[in-house]
């Protein structure tokens, strides 16, 4: 599977852009950040994706995939379509986004380097990216409490309408968990809606790659305690060339700088961008909820995800 595009996705506040940003310093891929998310920026780009996303953590499968084999072809192959992205973008930061991606694609195809998606909007899509167009997915998995902890801290929230409209994900997956998601639709319960997508999110994954090698499930939390071993063996896996200027970006990127858990900010550096990268260490990284949710609301979660971490062994 060397020669596979690379799909990094997972529920946001996952670590996919941490990861995403470690598998980039092989210098043999080229990084894609988010063509599935439907906000724009970072979604919402032709030049790179040329299809229509029309909902947060956008279902792909047999019975909708015409117009996204197209475009997915396209962005795997590392083929930028800039007077696509001009008829929609023409903003300075479009602009220079245009630029900088039309560079990295067409350099990455003259390389030979292999497309890397970090989207935690694909996680619903991943089956089908893996299955139809090739891809060798790596899903990130954080604690529970962790993850809500996380979303708390930037007052994130669940519109389950994203996935109740969705009628192919709902058909396919999601069908046991139409009257949870519709009971919480406009509750006050945070907790309990942010629980339940977790536990459907890592249910699905738990139930669709049994059959799938190209899938494979990480633990945030292992990559964190142990970040050059473990980073040793993805790299390993993904077919990736691990060196001492690579273990060395990693050690540099497990040194936190106090922004850990900051949301999504703007960079120019090495291009402009927008990514929820940031460096970390493992006591600041394993140990935030502690400070952002009660005994009590961590025992919830607990109960609310119980038996979940054990499918996905």
């Amino acid at each position: 599977m060397s020669g596979r595009p690379l799909v990094v996705t997972g529920l946001p506040r996952s670590g996919t852009s941490w990861v995403g940003k470690m598998l980039e310093a092989s210098g043999e891929v080229v990084y894609v950040n988010e063509p599935l998310n439907p906000q724009h920026p970072p979604g919402r780009s032709p030049g790179i994706l040329d299809a229509e996303v029309t909902h947060r953590f956008q279902y792909i499968c047999a019975d909708n995939e015409e117009p996204w084999v197209r475009a997915f072809s396209d962005t795997l192959a590392l083929r930028y379509k800039p007077a696509a992205e001009l008829r929609r973008n023409r903003g300075p930061y479009d602009l220079a986004k245009m630029a900088k991606y039309g560079t990295a694609f067409t350099l990455g195809r003259l390389r030979r380097r292999r497309a890397l998606l970090d989207d935690p909007f694909a996680v619903f899509a991943t089956p089908w990216l893996v299955d139809r167009m090739g891809c060798t997915a790596m899903v990130l998995v954080r604690d529970p409490v962790a993850f809500v902890g996380s979303w708390r801290k930037l007052g994130w929230t669940v519109d389950f309408h994203e996935l109740l409209d969705q009628s192919l994900l709902m058909r396919d997956h999601l069908e046991p968990y139409r009257e949870p998601m519709r009971s919480l639709v406009g509750s006050p319960d945070w907790l309990a809606r942010t629980a339940l997508l977790w536990r459907m999110t890592y249910e699905f994954f738990a139930a669709v790659r049994a059959d799938r090698p190209g899938i494979q499930v990480r633990s945030y939390e292992s990559l964190v305690a142990d970040p050059l071993d473990a980073f040793a063996d993805v790299y390993r896996d993904l077919g990736l060339t691990w060196t001492e200027r690579v273990a060395g970006r990693v050690r540099d990127a497990t040194t936190d700088h106090g922004r850990a858990e900051q949301a999504h900010t703007w960079s120019l550096r090495g291009g402009v961008s927008r990514t929820a990268f940031r460096p970390m260490d493992a006591a600041t990284a394993l140990g935030t909820f502690r400070d952002r949710l009660t005994d009590d609301e961590i025992a919830r979660v607990r109960e609310l995800t119980a038996g979940v971490l054990d499918r996905l062994g």
